[in-house]
C-alpha cells in the first residue's frame, strides 16, 4: 500500500473536520450521562479499553497474521467509533445520547492509549527484528491535535453560537459519514491491484473482530439488565471503530503501509455488518417487548 498525499494530508484533515463535527454536538451537560447511566457508561468503556484490544491480540494470534498486520489490527481495534457509531445508534434506534457520551469519553482517552498499546504489540509481534521510529510522547501530542483540540472547539463554537452551530452539525455529521467512506474507498482504489490480496490477507481477521465485539457488546448489555437502546448502542461502540483514525495512526503518524491494511478492509466490510447487525436486533423488538412484559 501507498504512503501518499492522501495518507499524509487528507487523512489527518478530514479526521480533524469530522472531530470537530463532534465537538458540535456536545455540551458540557452531556456528559452528566457518565453520571445518570453509570452501569452503562461502565459497560461501555471497559468493552472498548479492555474487551477489543483482547480480542483483537487473540484474534491476530488465532489468524496468525504477519506482525505488522497485527499490529494493525490492534491500532484498529483502539480506535473510538466516531461519527458512525453515532449514525448507526441513531438510525437503528439505540441510545443516541449514551453513543455520544461514550464516542467522546473514548476519544478523549485514546490519543493516550493508542501510542501507548501500539508501541506494546509493536514490541510483542515485531521485536527486534525490525526498527520503527515511534516516539510515544510525539505521537500522543499529535493525536491531541487533530482528535481532542477539534472536539474542544466544536464544543465552544457551540457555546458561542448555538444556533449556526446546530445547523452546521446536521450537515457535517453525514458529510463525516460519506466523506470517510469515500476517503477508504479512494485508498482502496489507489490500491486496487493489490486489493484482492489484502481482504486475503485480513478480511477473515477483520470481519472476525467486527462481528465477534458487535456480538458480545451487545449481549454483554443485556446480560447487565440495560436497556434495549442501551444495549444496541453498546453493540455499535464497541462493534465499529474509526477506521480513518486508524488509518491516521499507522500510515501518517508511523509510516506503515502495511499496518493500515486491516483498517481499510475493516472500513469497507463495517458498513455491511453494522447494517446487517441494527436490521437483525431491531427487528426482534416486537418479540422481545412482548416477552418482557410475559414475564412481568
Amino acid at each position: 500500500m501507498q504512503i501518499d498525499l492522501l495518507t499524509k494530508i487528507i487523512l489527518p484533515l478530514s479526521l480533524f473536520f469530522i472531530m470537530f463535527g463532534m465537538g458540535l454536538s456536545l455540551r458540557a451537560t452531556d456528559f452528566k450521562a457518565v453520571f445518570k447511566f453509570p452501569k452503562a457508561v461502565s459497560i461501555g468503556l471497559a468493552g472498548q479499553m479492555l474487551l477489543l484490544p483482547v480480542v483483537a491480540f487473540l484474534l491476530a494470534i488465532l489468524f496468525d497474521l504477519q506482525s505488522e498486520l497485527a499490529v494493525g489490527l490492534i491500532i484498529l481495534a483502539l480506535a473510538p467509533g466516531g461519527a458512525t457509531s453515532n449514525m448507526f445508534s441513531y438510525l437503528f434506534e439505540g441510545d443516541v445520547a449514551l453513543s455520544i457520551t461514550l464516542t467522546a469519553i473514548v476519544g478523549l482517552i485514546a490519543p493516550f492509549t493508542i501510542p501507548l498499546v501500539a508501541a506494546l504489540s509493536m514490541d510483542y509481534f515485531i521485536g527486534g527484528g525490525q526498527s520503527f521510529e515511534f516516539p510515544i510522547v510525539k505521537t500522543i501530542g499529535q493525536l491531541l491535535i487533530i482528535t481532542v483540540i477539534p472536539v474542544i472547539l466544536g464544543m465552544l463554537v457551540l457555546a458561542t453560537w448555538p444556533k449556526i452551530s446546530s445547523t452546521i452539525e446536521k450537515y457535517l455529521k453525514w458529510f463525516s459519514v460519506i466523506f470517510m467512506f469515500v476517503v477508504i474507498g479512494l485508498i482502496g482504489w489507489t490500491n486496487s491491484d493489490k486489493l484482492a490480496q489484502f481482504f486475503v490477507d485480513v478480511g477473515l481477521s477483520t470481519l472476525a473482530l467486527n462481528l465477534s465485539v458487535l456480538t458480545m457488546g451487545f449481549l454483554i448489555a443485556k446480560w447487565a439488565r440495560l436497556s434495549k437502546q442501551q444495549a444496541i448502542t453498546i453493540g455499535f461502540e464497541i462493534g465499529i471503530q474509526n477506521g480513518t483514525l486508524a488509518l491516521v495512526v499507522a500510515g501518517t503518524l508511523i509510516g506503515n503501509s502495511t499496518m493500515m491494511i486491516p483498517a481499510l478492509v475493516y472500513g469497507l466490510l463495517m458498513f455491511v455488518t453494522g447494517a446487517i447487525f441494527g436490521w437483525l436486533v431491531t427487528r426482534t423488538k416486537d418479540r422481545s417487548a412482548l416477552q418482557e412484559v410475559t414475564e412481568s
